[in-house]
């Protein structure tokens, strides 16, 4: 028998044993409507997932607790948000998580409407005057203080750009605009300055930029499974064609305490982009939008209209929940900051070939700053009304110091709190806080004729960059 038929039957094997499945990349429509899986009933069925109702006494202290971070570190000049406790550096997924988290405290009552009218305000002056990456969109990382382009080293530059981090953002433009009408053609003029051409191209497929003083852009394709399609749902809400980016192939499944994990199957050897498999993607979508397709206007709809990616959330969940289990490790895994170097870590379900991976940015495996991460505990808490994460609320619930915040986390190891106190934390929590009483936090307002619509509609000679349909 050849080593070549020995392979084969290797393979046939594996794939049979159901630890993993490939899937195919070419001629599936987007939104991975060419998937056929067996979707969870609970996902069709209409029922509410998660949390739903009036704040409890202790809920609602939990979410003042959390603004309290954004009272700390706000910028009343430029409207925005130290990213990291007492660190004047910001990036727009973290303004993003500030967002929601204002969005939460008014809808909440826990501010009133002028002081939401008094921050958004300087806010969005400094969203329609900031200095752009080389005249197309945002720059990665901004000064909180003077609204400057930096680099990470908070010292004036310029870096590039993340598409992930802007389809985030551009979520919050449109959940803002849609429930405060009144802001629209500040947001719209702002998003209208933008150039569109390189993030994303004709095929939907999402680019990041990386740019250093006195040399050329180089634009590289952004996104992995979980962060990418949530990314271009940001892009779809504002009319947008990101068919690739929403494409959940190319993926696998590796098998993990009896559930099919899927991850994204491009080497990252090759591509040098890490496959993280984490809850924060699949949370914010879930809170945020339903699991849903941008366009998807029935707002209280417990239906989903991207029924994959649901069901690829419930299984991302339920890995998590069963490694509990079986170990004793309670497990609310997700990216997070650190007190110390190297001060940011994704702490992973599977990344790079191995599960339960927690690794730097450049791939470095650091197993001591595993955590349970508050954010990702609470978001799950939010979708999942289980026993599961009952204990996790109780295990977090308390993590807090009510003069600065939540915790970022908790070290699965038993060494104790990760000192820090970051916007993301902090937003994301109070997003999950506002989920449970209103349920999708986008809800479409009546108005479709804003600025942004009728430019887009009448900009027939291209005087603005690329806006959806003109490439």
């Amino acid at each position: 028998m050849s080593a070549n038929t020995l392979k084969i039957i290797a393979l046939i094997l594996l794939l049979l044993s159901g630890c993993v499945s490939k899937r195919k990349l070419s001629n599936s429509p987007s939104y991975g409507e060419s998937i056929v899986e067996q979707i969870s009933p609970f996902y069709t069925s209409g029922k509410q997932p998660g949390r739903n109702g009036k704040l409890t006494e202790k809920e609602y202290n939990m979410a003042k607790i959390a603004w309290k971070y954004f009272e700390n570190n706000y910028d009343k000049k430029t409207g925005l948000v130290n990213a990291v406790n007492n660190y004047p550096s910001t990036t727009l997924w973290d303004t993003a998580s500030y967002l929601g988290g204002l969005v939460a405290v008014r809808e909440l009552g826990i501010i009133d409407k002028k002081t939401f009218d008094d921050r958004i305000i300087p806010f969005l002056k400094t969203l329609n005057n900031m200095e752009l990456y080389r005249g197309e969109v945002p720059n990665k990382v901004y000064h909180t203080r003077t609204a400057k382009k930096v680099d990470y080293t908070n010292k004036p530059g310029e870096i590039g750009y993340s598409a992930l981090d802007i389809g985030r953002f551009l979520i919050w433009m449109k959940i803002i605009k849609e429930r405060y009408g009144e802001y629209g053609d500040a947001i719209d003029s702002a998003l209208l300055r933008w150039n569109y051409c390189h993030i994303v191209n004709k095929h939907g497929a999402l680019y990041g930029a990386h740019g250093k003083k006195g040399k050329p852009t180089i634009y590289v394709q952004e996104g992995r499974l979980g962060y990418e399609e949530y990314a271009a749902k940001g892009f779809g809400l504002w009319g947008f064609n990101t068919e690739r980016a929403s494409k959940p192939e190319p993926y696998e499944v590796i098998k993990l305490f009896g559930h099919q994990v899927p991850y994204d199957s491009r080497d990252p050897r090759s591509l040098k982009a890490h496959n993280y498999v984490v809850a924060e993607s699949y949370v914010l979508d879930g809170i945020e939008l339903n699991w849903d397709l941008p366009l998807d206007r029935k707002s209280n709809n417990r239906t989903h209209t991207v029924p994959w990616m649901a069901e690829f959330a419930q299984r991302i969940y339920k890995v998590q929940e069963a490694r509990y289990h079986h170990t004793g490790i309670l497990t609310a895994r997700t990216e997070h900051q650190l007190a110390t170097s190297p001060y940011f870590v994704y702490d992973t379900i599977y990344t790079d070939g191995y599960a339960w991976n927690t690794i730097t940015e450049s791939g470095k495996y650091v197993p001591n700053y595993a955590a349970i991460a508050l954010k990702g505990a609470m978001g799950m808490w939010g979708l999942w009304d289980t026993p599961y994460t009952d204990l996790l609320f109780d295990a977090v619930s308390d993590l807090y110091d009510e003069n600065k915040g939540f915790y970022e986390g908790r070290f699965e190891n038993g060494t104790g709190l990760i000192n820090t106190f970051t916007a993301n934390n902090n937003g994301i929590i109070l997003e999950v806080l506002l989920y449970k009483e209103q349920g999708k936090l986008l809800s479409f307002g009546t108005n479709q004729n804003s600025k942004w619509d009728n430019i887009v509609r009448s900009d027939f000679l291209g005087l603005y960059k690329c806006l959806p349909g003109k490439r």
